[in-house]
């Protein structure tokens, strides 16, 4: 209850971090930011709506963060997180497939992942920056594969560049507008919504091909 809560007034959530820890919000977002990339336990942290909502707490006048500050560190958490992933998949993917499934680990999210591979190859792990789950279990998977290294660090790069500058600077520009600030509960679901739809309907897809 208390991440649903979290996620749904995470604007909120924010601002009360800001203020009682000051800069060191810095590292609370970075961590969250490494931890739902680089661990593959760790599908449900939030994601796009963090992005969202600290682009826009940046942009209050009385805001200690800047949208760059974030931005740079951000894009570093993504990278460095979706590195860590890939080579624990790289180390220990093969023993997961053989393991029972978990109440955190779920067969089915590599299964989606998978789906989205046989569509968009080694473009996945940009894609997937833009996907809850699928982005967790992207680099994951990756590592299993033996993607080569080179090919996914450099998609790595560019998908993190992509996602952190997308969401922050959204929320830094347009999380002030009056229509964006008496709805941003609606915003935040409509991300949320919009981002775990593509999964949905290619492992559908997938599912009804097989």
């Amino acid at each position: 209850m208390f991440l649903i809560d979290f996620i749904l007034n995470i604007d909120r959530h924010l601002y009360v971090l800001s203020s009682e820890y000051g800069l060191w919000v810095y590292g609370i977002l970075f961590l969250i930011i490494f931890c739902e990339t680089g661990l593959v336990v760790m599908p449900f942290l939030p994601g796009d709506s963090l992005l969202f909502a600290a682009g826009t707490l940046a942009s209050f006048e009385d805001s200690q963060l800047s949208p760059h500050i974030l931005f740079v560190g951000l894009c570093i958490a993504g990278i460095l997180g979706d590195s860590v992933n890939y080579w624990i998949g790289k180390k220990t993917g093969p023993k997961v497939f053989t393991s029972q499934e978990s109440r955190f680990f779920k067969r089915e999210y590599l299964d989606k992942t998978h789906a989205f591979y046989l569509k968009y190859g080694a473009k996945t792990i940009i894609i997937a920056r833009f996907i809850p789950i699928i982005r967790t279990f992207a680099p994951f998977v990756a590592g299993i594969g033996s993607m080569p290294y080179r090919t996914f660090i450099t998609y790595n790069i560019i998908g993190a560049i992509l996602w952190v500058g997308i969401f922050i600077y959204s929320g830094f520009y347009f999380g002030q507008l009056p229509m964006i600030q008496q709805n941003f509960k609606l915003v935040i679901l409509a991300i949320i919504i919009l981002s775990i739809t593509p999964p949905i309907i290619e492992y559908l897809k997938h599912r009804y091909r097989k």
